[in-house]
């Protein structure tokens, strides 16, 4: 399995981008065959490196609406997904929702970009190869069923996939999300995210 190298601050290479970047553009437009070379050629992010940041999210290539609790993120294409570290010490994240436009307009937070509602949450780990969620060993496992959503929330049955595309650049993912209906996996998306602005570094759910 290959790993990015770590950073020494944690923080990742960059500080942040305001709009995407070409290598984003080029990923939205690729092809599902292309995503999965890409994704397959991908390496593991420094989970360290994610703590405290928020990144700018592009959902793409969708494979069906299989259903009905995934039915309701269709037509989301922009998103923001956050990372902090709970207080068990293990690395968590977070979804904001974004106000939908082009994607070269600015990723505005709702209902307020000062105060995003925050939801959807994961738990984020090395990929077990003993665990039921094995499929990818060099990714990185966004867990929402372990991500302390309530029982009914329907995000509880997503399992995200998540490699660093090119190894001399953390700040580019490239995400495979998965639905959980009981022991089956529905694969439903590929997803992009990239380094956009500090985030939280720790969160109290209230």
């Amino acid at each position: 399995m290959t790993a990015a190298s770590p950073t020494s601050s944690g923080a990742g290479r960059g500080a942040g981008t305001a709009y995407p970047s070409a290598r984003v553009l080029e990923l939205e437009r690729a092809s599902r065959p292309e995503l999965d070379r890409v994704f397959q050629r991908g390496v593991t992010p420094d989970l360290g490196g994610l703590v405290g940041w928020e990144f700018r999210g592009v959902n793409t290539q969708f494979v069906a609406i299989r259903t009905s609790a995934w039915a309701k993120w269709v037509g989301i294409k922009k998103f923001t997904k956050g990372f902090f570290r709970d207080h068990d010490g293990q690395v968590h994240g977070y979804n904001v929702p974004i106000v939908q436009g082009r994607l070269d307009d600015a990723w505005v937070a709702k209902p307020d970009d000062h105060a995003p509602r925050r939801f959807g949450f994961f738990l984020v780990t090395p990929v077990d190869p003993s665990a039921r969620d094995n499929a990818y060993l060099h990714a990185l496992l966004l867990d929402y069923g372990r991500g302390g959503n309530k029982p009914w929330d329907p995000s509880r049955g997503l399992r995200d996939y998540v490699v660093q595309v090119d190894a001399d650049n953390p700040d580019v993912l490239l995400g495979r999300a998965f639905y959980a209906v009981g022991p089956a996996r529905l694969e439903t998306n590929f997803f992009i995210l990239e380094r956009h602005r500090r985030g939280l570094t720790e969160y109290a759910r209230r």
